[in-house]
C-alpha cells in the first residue's frame, strides 16, 4: 500500500436517514441494556478499537456506493468501517426486533452487535444501508459484548459475496477489518473459552428489516408502531403496491411469501443450509441474512444441519428449510393480523407458498438435470436420483457438475464408462460396491433415456447445466483454511477466494483445487463440519 493511497482525508459518502426520520426512536440515548418500547431503533455509536487493519474489501460493493480502490485502501476507510471514525452527518443506530428462536417466542432481540451507519443512495437511485457487525454493545446485546471474531467474520464476508455471484438473493459485504483486540469465545459452549482475534464486517442491503421487526410490536400490543413500520416498508421497499391499505397489506404479505419462496429454492439449488432460520433471521426482502452456523451440503444428506445447537432436533436441516420458511411466514401473518382482521387472505398466501414452492422446485430440479421442462413422469426420476445420492457418500456439487459431462446418446457404454464423469463426487471408494454401482448406472441410463426425449445435444445440455450447477461453492473447509492464514496475518487466501467465488460457474482451470470435495482431514475438524452460533 503506497502513502498516496493511505492519505485520503474523507470518503464521498452522503448518508440518508429516512428510517430514522419516519419511524419512532428510543427516547433513551444512553447505551445500556434495556427493554425498548414503542421504538423501531436506538441511537448508538460503535465502540472504538485499538488497531484496526483492513483484511479485504469487495470492489463491486464499493463501486455500488461510489468508492474507488483508492478510497478503500485509505486510512479513513479503515477508521470508518472499524467504527473508529464517524463521517460528517452520520447518525448510527441499532434496530429493535423480536423473534421466534427454534420455534419459541424469545421476546425482544434486536441488533445486539450490529450498528447501522446509514443509507447510501447511489447515482442509479439504489439504496444501500451499511451496517457494522461486531462493532460493540447496543441496548439489545442481552449481556453479550456486541463483538465478533475473525473466524465468523471471514465466513460472513466471503459467503455474502459468494452467494450473490451464485445468483442467490442475499445481503452483501463491503469490508472485513481486524480490530487489533481479543474477544473471548467458547466456540462450542463446552466450558472452554479462549481468546480470538476480533473483527468487523460491514454488511450492505437495501433494508435489514426482518420478520421479527414486526412481531415485536404485535407481541407488545403496539399496533400504532406496527402500522407505521408496515406503511414505511411498503412506501420504501414495495412502492409498486400503492398506498398502504388493508388490500395493500395483503398484497405485500403475499409478495414477501413469493420472495421467500424464491430464496429457499435457490438455497436448495446450490446446496446451502442456513442453519438458524429463526424469524429474526428472515429478511422481509427475501434475502439470505445473518450468516452464522451455515454450511454447504457436501455429502448429500437431506437431514444434515451444520448447527451444533440443532444437532438433536435438526429443525433447520436442508430438506426442512421450505417448511420452516412457511412456519416463519405464519408467525409474520399472526403479527400482521391485527392490521387486517381477516384470516382468510393470509391463509391463502400461506397455502400459495406451498404451491409456489413445489412448482418452482420442480422447475429448478429440471434445470439442474438439463431438462427442457419438468414433466409429471419425472417424479420417479427425481425420487430415484435422491436414493442413489444417498447409497454412497456423494458430493452434491461435484455430482451435478460431473453429470453435465455424461454422454446421453452413447447407449453402448459400460458401467465404468458411464460412471467415469462422476468419479470425483464419491468420498469412500469402498462404498462403491457392485450392487451400489449397478443401481447408480440403472439411474444414469434412465436419465439418458429421459434426456433423449428432449432431443437436445450433449453440448447444449452441458452448457445449460453448468449455468445453474456451480463448480465452486464456499465450502466450510475453505473458510477454515482462509481463517487459519488470516489469523497468522496472511490475508491472501481470503482475497483469492473472494475472486474465485465471483465466477462460481466458470471452469477457472488454475483454481480447480478450490472445487475439490472436502478432504478427510476436514471431516471432523471444528469449523469444517459442524458449527455453533458462537461468533
Amino acid at each position: 500500500m503506497t502513502n498516496q493511497l493511505k492519505h485520503v482525508s474523507t470518503l464521498p459518502l452522503q448518508f440518508n436517514y429516512r428510517f430514522n426520520d419516519e419511524l419512532p426512536a428510543d427516547i433513551e440515548t444512553d447505551n445500556h441494556l434495556r427493554i425498548v418500547a414503542a421504538a423501531c431503533f436506538s441511537y448508538v455509536n460503535p465502540k472504538a478499537v485499538k488497531a484496526p487493519k483492513l483484511v479485504a474489501y469487495s470492489k463491486e460493493v464499493a463501486t455500488n456506493i461510489g468508492l474507488s480502490d483508492r478510497h478503500c485502501e485509505s486510512d479513513i476507510f479503515v477508521d470508518v468501517f472499524s467504527g473508529n471514525t464517524l463521517l460528517k452527518g452520520m447518525q448510527p443506530y441499532a434496530q429493535c426486533y423480536g423473534g421466534h428462536q427454534f420455534g419459541h417466542w424469545a421476546g425482544q432481540l434486536g441488533d445486539g452487535r450490529a450498528i447501522n451507519l446509514g443509507e447510501i443512495i447511489n447515482d442509479a437511485g439504489e439504496h444501500h444501508l451499511l451496517q457494522l457487525k461486531g462493532a460493540g454493545p447496543t441496548p439489545y446485546s442481552r449481556n453479550a459484548d456486541g463483538l465478533a471474531v475473525l473466524r465468523s467474520s471471514v465466513r460472513e464476508f466471503i459467503c455474502s459475496e459468494a452467494m450473490y455471484h451464485l445468483g442467490v438473493p442475499t445481503t452483501r459485504a463491503l469490508s472485513l477489518v481486524l480490530t487489533g483486540e481479543e474477544v473471548i469465545r467458547d466456540m462450542f459452549y463446552d466450558g472452554n473459552p479462549k481468546p480470538e482475534q476480533g473483527a468487523i464486517v460491514c454488511r450492505s442491503a437495501p433494508s435489514f428489516l426482518r420478520f421479527g421487526s414486526y412481531e415485536i410490536f404485535a407481541a407488545q400490543g403496539d399496533l400504532d408502531t406496527l402500522r407505521r413500520l408496515v406503511d414505511y416498508t411498503i412506501k420504501t421497499d414495495f412502492p409498486h403496491l400503492g398506498k398502504p391499505s388493508i388490500e395493500v397489506y395483503i398484497s405485500w404479505f403475499n409478495e414477501v411469501c413469493e420472495l421467500t419462496v424464491k430464496m429457499v429454492v435457490h438455497w436448495m439449488r446450490v446446496g446451502f443450509v442456513h442453519g438458524v432460520m429463526n424469524t429474526d433471521n428472515m429478511s422481509i426482502l427475501g434475502l439470505t441474512i445473518d450468516y452464522g452456523p451455515y454450511g454447504w451440503l457436501e455429502s448429500y444428506d437431506p437431514n444434515w444441519t451444520p448447527n451444533t445447537t440443532d444437532a438433536s432436533n435438526k429443525r433447520y436441516r436442508y430438506s426442512h428449510q421450505a417448511q420452516i420458511a412457511q412456519w416463519n411466514l405464519v408467525q409474520l401473518a399472526n403479527a400482521l393480523y391485527p392490521l387486517i382482521e381477516d384470516t382468510e387472505p393470509l391463509k391463502r398466501c400461506i397455502n400459495d407458498f406451498a404451491t409456489n414452492y413445489a412448482a418452482q422446485l420442480e422447475t429448478m430440479r429440471a434445470a439442474k438435470l438439463g431438462l427442457v421442462a419438468y414433466r409429471e413422469s419425472d417424479n420417479s426420476l427425481i425420487a430415484n436420483l435422491h436414493k442413489i445420492l444417498q447409497l454412497v457418500e456423494t458430493d452434491m456439487t461435484l455430482f451435478y457438475r460431473g453429470l453435465a459431462d455424461l454422454k446421453v446418446y452413447q447407449q453402448d457404454q459400460t458401467d465404468a464408462q458411464l460412471m467415469a464423469p462422476l468419479a470425483q463426487a464419491y468420498y469412500v471408494d469402498a462404498q462403491l460396491t457392485t450392487e451400489n454401482k449397478t443401481q447408480i448406472c440403472q439411474w444414469l441410463r434412465e436419465y439418458q433415456q429421459r434426456v433423449r426425449l428432449d432431443g437436445i445435444t450433449d453440448e447444449s445440455r452441458r452448457k445449460a447445466m453448468n449455468t445453474v450447477n456451480p463448480k465452486y461453492v464456499f465450502r466450510n473447509y475453505l473458510a477454515q483454511l482462509a481463517t487459519d492464514k488470516a489469523e497468522q496475518g496472511d490475508f491472501s487466501l481470503v482475497k483469492e477466494l473472494l475472486e474465485v467465488l465471483r465466477h462460481p460457474y466458470d471452469e477457472q482451470p488454475d483454481k480447480a483445487h478450490f472445487s475439490i470435495k472436502r478432504p478427510d482431514w476436514a471431516r471432523q475438524r471444528a469449523g469444517c463440519s459442524m458449527l455453533s452460533c458462537s461468533s
